[in-house]
């Protein structure tokens, strides 16, 4: 947009994550990429750079085998740090924690994701939940891709009073499809030693009303996670009441199985067809034909893409940490258009 000037992002660590959010702000008119920092010297850094990307040494003791190995490195992160309105650390869990002195140091606005504790930042974020909150800050913790969804669909339904207490049990990717070689568990399942998971605790940073307990058990595939929820209502609701509140959020994904989407891989490649930037399903794909209603009680499942749901939340924390936008459903509207959200719909 010629007349408003655009946030300058630059992301820390181009992997997973990263290279998400850097793709996503490339393609918001009120955004542009300051550039990305990172420590690698192989592909992942050449995708940046392939792609148009100013690329930094996050550390500079890097920077040589970088240049070594053919990368056009611009300078160091505190180079990038200086040309740039707020940074999104993107690094490795706990890394992102050391980062923050610098960043504080630097006096700039900083987002983390899920891997880091609510205490480094104070704040934790999910759009739809508590936006407000998060405008003009000097930091947020965009939450996890498990802790996103339940925040979203738990906060539809507590919006349309359908909401007492939930219980849910994750059924957790074993690690990420890209370094599947590298690790992961094989036959067999890991539950997650305590009850509750870190998961509902996690959902309580964010909106600290919710009656939230969840279970998690990692199994031995890579492509998402699926989620089993048993909600207690505080009055008998139709169906339809429910479908209604799941419908009234914009990153919830009404899904059927009677077309075809039985199951993770079938949506994944759905959304290869649908031509989303790897295969990305920002929203939460919730069955609609499995949904039950029994008086007071309800029962749903989920699917959730890890890699890909944080990003909108991402990109909506850049606009209210920088107030670049006071007004949580324009921003929302504003990201959802960029990246397609919304484009997956039950017929």
């Amino acid at each position: 947009m010629t007349d408003e000037k655009r946030i300058r992002v630059a992301v820390n660590g181009y992997g997973v994550i990263g290279k998400r959010v850097a793709d996503a702000v490339a393609v918001q008119n009120d955004m542009e990429m300051a550039g990305v920092a990172d420590v690698t010297a192989d592909w992942r850094a050449r995708m940046a750079r392939a792609k148009g990307f100013a690329l930094y040494a996050a550390d500079p003791d890097r920077a040589p085998a970088m240049r070594a190995a053919g990368l056009d490195v611009a300078g160091g992160l505190d180079d990038l740090l200086g040309s740039a309105d707020i940074v999104v650390d993107c690094t490795p869990k706990k890394v992102a924690a050391r980062n923050v002195e610098t960043y504080r140091e630097t006096g700039i606005r900083f987002i983390l994701h899920g891997g880091e504790k609510h205490e480094v930042t104070g704040h934790s974020f999910v759009a739809e939940a508590n936006y407000a909150s998060a405008i003009g800050r000097d930091s947020t913790r965009v939450v996890s891709c498990n802790t996103t969804s339940i925040v979203r669909t738990l906060g539809a339904l507590k919006r349309a009073k359908l909401l007492s207490a939930a219980r849910g049990t994750l059924l957790r990717r074993a690690t990420d499809p890209w370094e599947s070689h590298l690790g992961g568990i094989m036959n067999t399942l890991v539950p997650e030693p305590e009850i509750p998971s870190h998961q509902g605790p996690d959902a309580q940073s964010v909106d600290p009303d919710l009656d939230v307990i969840t279970m998690a058990v990692k199994v031995p595939q890579t492509l998402a996670h699926l989620h089993y929820w048993s909600v207690r209502m505080p009055h008998n609701a139709s169906r339809d009441e429910v479908l209604d509140a799941f419908r009234a959020s914009s990153r919830i994904a009404l899904i059927k199985m009677s077309e075809g989407l039985g199951a993770l891989n079938a949506v994944k490649e759905m959304m290869a067809d649908l031509g989303r930037p790897n295969d990305s399903l920002y929203e939460v794909a919730l069955w609609e034909d499995m949904l039950t209603v029994e008086g007071d009680e309800l029962f749903y499942a989920y699917m959730v893409d890890n890699q890909a749901i944080v990003i909108p939340e991402t990109i909506d924390a850049i606009r209210a940490l920088t107030e670049a936008e006071r007004d949580a459903s324009a921003s929302i509207a504003r990201t959802n258009a960029a990246l397609g959200v919304g484009t997956l719909t039950a017929t």
